[in-house]
């Protein structure tokens, strides 16, 4: 990961939801679909956040236990406030998990992987969690073209300051495409890899409703936009506010597309 991430920060999930978490849990029910689980096992989150994941698992899915985990105390109270049972959230480092191997029937991580320094360290770390014969997932906000809601932010900062483009995950993750994700869990020696992608739309009611959630500080671009110097953030605004297509009423019609990508995990 380059310096530039220092800007970012995960500590208020109540910024964070109005921001991001409203889409999260929007693509995480469309994964579940997509992952086709079954009741009653034993899942273990990797990467929790505020817990959009965790919560549409319980509502989707009737587990017999999750086990939730987030890099961010901020973010495991906050998700730990929302959670049903049955439910354990537990703060800890992604490639550290304080959790026995072979444990979980299901592993999962949301919108992570990309954060990681060593992506690949992630993944190894949910393969050594899973059970034989188990599955391991993820999925990846498609940054560089299918986050619309971004690629509006970052195109349009770029074109007012080009030291933005450093920031902008569309070319920092080159995690978030299906061929890499592919190749990480096939280099993890997970099996019956399959990768695919999933979408949900993103309306916001008017600008404010768009841009408001950019001024929490949650992420980097909303960590970009509080960098900037009263000015150049109202230009940033300004552009944004011109360029953005306008439905019925100043509705703004976008979409979200994420990468998925799951294995199982072989007898060794």
């Amino acid at each position: 990961m380059d310096t530039q991430p220092r800007l970012e920060s995960w500590v208020s999930g109540a910024a964070y939801d109005p921001f991001m978490g409203r889409w999260s849990g929007r693509i995480a029910h469309e994964f579940l679909r997509w992952l086709g689980p079954r009741g009653g096992e034993c899942w273990l989150e990797m990467g929790c956040g505020t817990g959009a994941l965790t919560r549409t698992i319980t509502e989707m899915t009737a587990p017999g236990l999750v086990l939730a985990t987030d890099r961010s105390t901020a973010y495991v109270t906050y998700a730990r406030q929302r959670a049903d049972a049955p439910v354990r959230l537990v703060a800890a480092d992604a490639t550290r998990l304080p959790i026995r191997p072979g444990v979980a029937h299901t592993v999962v991580s949301g919108l992570l992987l990309n954060f990681l320094p060593v992506p690949a360290a992630g993944v190894l770390e949910m393969v050594r969690v899973a059970r034989v014969g188990g599955t391991v997932a993820a999925y990846v906000w498609d940054y560089a073209g299918g986050m619309e809601l971004l690629r509006f932010f970052w195109d349009t900062a770029v074109e007012l300051d080009s030291t933005a483009a450093s920031l902008d995950e569309g070319g920092r993750f080159p995690v978030c495409e299906p061929r890499e994700l592919t190749r990480l869990w096939q280099e993890a020696g997970l099996v019956e890899v399959q990768s695919s992608a999933v979408q949900v739309p993103t309306l916001f009611h008017d600008f404010e409703d768009y841009w408001d959630p950019f001024l929490g500080a949650q992420g980097p671009a909303p960590a970009y936009a509080a960098s900037l110097s009263g000015p150049h953030r109202v230009a940033l605004r300004e552009r944004l506010r011109a360029r953005l297509p306008r439905g019925t009423g100043g509705q703004i019609q976008l979409s979200a597309r994420a990468w998925t990508v799951r294995g199982r995990r072989a007898p060794t």
